[in-house]
């Protein structure tokens, strides 16, 4: 599998939608994960950049997420896409 180096989150209730890429822009994994299994998700993946819809929950999951050496960009939800 080729390196994910920038990951679009979106946060939800109990689905969370996960979108990765690697440096040349090319679509490495689209995967939709429960709530229970967003930390262990991140835990395994090498340090990448993650981009967050800024919201409540967004800074909570923002934290954990930085603590497994990621970089965690919030965004205004007036910039993303649905």
């Amino acid at each position: 599998m080729n390196q994910i180096c920038t990951i679009g989150l979106d946060i939800a209730k109990h689905v969370f939608q996960v979108h990765g890429i690697d440096k040349s822009g090319t679509v490495v994994i689209r995967r939709k994960l429960r709530r229970a299994q967003l930390l262990w998700f991140f835990e395994g993946l090498e340090p990448c950049l993650v981009g967050i819809e800024a919201c409540a929950t967004a800074h909570h999951c923002a934290r954990q997420i930085t603590a497994f050496g990621h970089a965690v960009k919030p965004i205004p939800p007036s910039y993303v896409k649905p």
